[in-house]
């Protein structure tokens, strides 16, 4: 099954500013797990980038926070295995307006991701 994480970075990775609750060691967990990692932000890609290279990941897609839907169109996971987290209310409504399931910024430091399987077989 594969399973798509969308990270804001402002507020919610503990590398924005302000920084947030969830770790780099978390968001290199879960894709060191399998999960496919990316971020969708109001920062400029370039800046996007070069967070995801200071902390060594290759990221599937950094995309402007408007454009989450497509990484529905060109990242392929499971149907309903789409998911993005943040800190503002632009972030839940860009994930309700593309199907996204969602994580505010302090849930999301908790992990949910980790009770999702990105191994197992989808039915």
């Amino acid at each position: 099954m594969a399973i798509v994480l969308s990270f804001d970075i402002d507020g919610t990775l503990e590398l924005g500013d302000p920084p947030g609750p969830v770790t780099i060691e978390m968001v290199r967990r879960a894709h060191e797990l399998g999960f496919i990692v990316g971020s969708c932000s109001d920062r400029p890609l370039s800046s996007q980038r070069a967070i995801w290279a200071k902390i060594d990941v290759t990221p599937s897609f950094v995309l402007a926070k408007h454009q989450l839907g497509n990484v529905r169109e060109n990242v392929t996971a499971d149907a309903e295995a789409y998911y993005h987290m943040g800190d503002r209310d632009t972030d839940l409504q860009v994930a309700q307006e593309h199907s996204f399931g969602f994580w505010w910024e302090h849930e999301a430091g908790e992990q949910p991701w980790l009770q999702l399987d990105p191994n197992a077989t989808s039915k």
